[in-house]
């Protein structure tokens, strides 16, 4: 085995001579371990034709393997222990996890290996999976405060593939055969973009011992190249859904920037000033003063080469105007007035505080590795991001703002009773 190995305070890094990483953090005061196969695929990779392979696949890793052939003894060999086991699939990554009390690393880390690399996909299995996954197409569908949130993405990026949802349409599934998981499997699950991230009482030498093991074999491949994502700004948009709710459910979202972009600790300082815990903007103004929601909040979505902000609110039917003309009188404050210095310090509290308490648990170190491993090729301790947050003035939150906040660029998702598109396209302006 040929590998390199480097080692920090927070954690350790080797890569395998066919790319894989292995990274560790050592947790002596936790009893637990945390165990993460990240890839860097996702549903940006796949052709419009095939849309939601990669989360059908996702679900069928868990559906039988050479060793396993009925799914139940892959969850039960982990939960027989009081471990979880799950995963997850997103634009640009899928991750497959488990936690597990420390002494039984070993036997996650053999169920996750073996559901990556030999899973049978049984054709029974395939059909009875796809039915589960149309019906999970369908309760987004039915349930308006899930459903706008993949519409206003579908808005903001207009047919890209960055927009579309990670689920897939009822065609597009019912149209994947176990041919093409095994030959998307075969492209994006190479060595190459695969990070084994573990924190908690783990043995990093034991680790890289294992992976080497069990993906040494393995050639690297090309994860194939993703359609760029491109800003639409030919004015606000605005897209109603008309059905008779109790409530209207509605999304602003507008392009924002990537987490390859410097500034990206701006734009969580901005995530932060306008949502995050119950001192927010977005809360203390629409929710407590104004009383117009039950519900509100945003966040920043962010990928290779773009980003994406969005605000969610639930509000009466009768007040829908007032609560977006307060949502967009809050991002155009953010736009135009710099933000206090007692409110960023606060702010920046806020985050530092939230990174130290969200570490103490082994599997949100494992993802915090992992996570930044996958995404940017290097780890930030935490000392560091807390670093940079603390770098961030009030000055670079206003530019930024100014740049991600502009009519041209604000989108509009509304589910309820409205049939009146103009009546909303002029309350989008900052």
């Amino acid at each position: 085995m040929m590998s390199s190995t480097r080692q920090r305070e927070f954690y350790r890094k080797t890569t395998l001579d066919n790319g894989l990483r292995v990274v560790t953090s050592r947790m002596n005061h936790v009893h637990s371990a945390s165990i993460s196969f990240l890839f860097g695929s996702g549903s940006r990779h796949e052709v419009d034709e095939q849309a939601g392979i990669a989360h059908f696949i996702e679900h069928m890793l868990f559906k039988g393997t050479e060793r396993r052939p009925d799914p139940v003894m892959i969850t039960m060999e982990i939960e027989e222990v009081g471990g979880i086991i799950n995963a997850a699939t997103g634009r640009e990554s899928t991750n497959y996890w488990a936690k597990v009390p420390a002494a039984h690393l070993d036997r996650a880390f053999d169920v996750l290996a073996d559901v990556v690399r030999h899973s049978t996909f049984p054709e029974h299995e395939i059909e009875k999976e796809r039915f589960v996954v149309i019906e999970e197409i369908r309760g987004v569908n039915d349930t308006p405060d899930d459903l706008v949130h993949d519409l206003v993405d579908e808005l903001v990026w207009r047919g890209q593939p960055v927009g579309r949802s990670i689920l897939g349409s009822e065609l597009t599934v019912g149209g994947v055969s176990s041919g093409d998981m095994r030959h998307f499997l075969n492209e994006h699950y190479t060595p190459d973009q695969l990070v084994i991230a573990a924190a908690g009482r783990v043995d990093h030498d034991w680790l890289v011992e294992m992976a080497d093991k069990a993906f040494g074999d393995m050639a690297p491949g090309s994860n194939g190249s993703i359609q760029s994502a491109k800003v639409c700004d030919d004015g606000p948009r605005v897209r109603l859904v008309n059905r008779m709710t109790e409530q209207a459910h509605l999304c602003i979202g507008h392009p924002a920037i990537a987490y390859t972009d410097p500034r990206r600790y701006a734009q969580a300082m901005i995530d932060s000033v306008l949502s995050s815990g119950m001192s927010s903007r977005l809360f203390q103004e629409i929710r407590e003063r104004r009383g117009l929601v039950y519900a509100v909040y945003g966040y920043f979505r962010q990928y290779t080469d773009a980003g994406q902000g969005v605000v969610y609110a639930g509000t009466d039917l009768e007040r829908v105007d007032e609560t977006i003309t307060a949502i967009v009188g809050e991002l155009r404050n953010l736009r135009d007035e710099i933000v206090p210095p007692e409110e960023l310090t606060r702010n920046k509290e806020l985050s530092k505080g939230r990174i130290v308490m969200g570490l103490e648990d082994s599997r949100a170190v494992a993802s915090w590795i992992g996570g930044q491993e996958l995404t940017f090729g290097e780890i930030k301790t935490p000392r560091e991001v807390m670093n940079l947050i603390d770098s961030v003035n009030a000055e670079d939150l206003l530019e930024l703002a100014r740049e991600i906040y502009s009519t041209e660029h604000l989108n509009l998702v509304l589910i309820g009773p409205y049939d009146n598109q103009d009546r909303f396209e002029s309350l989008l302006t900052l």
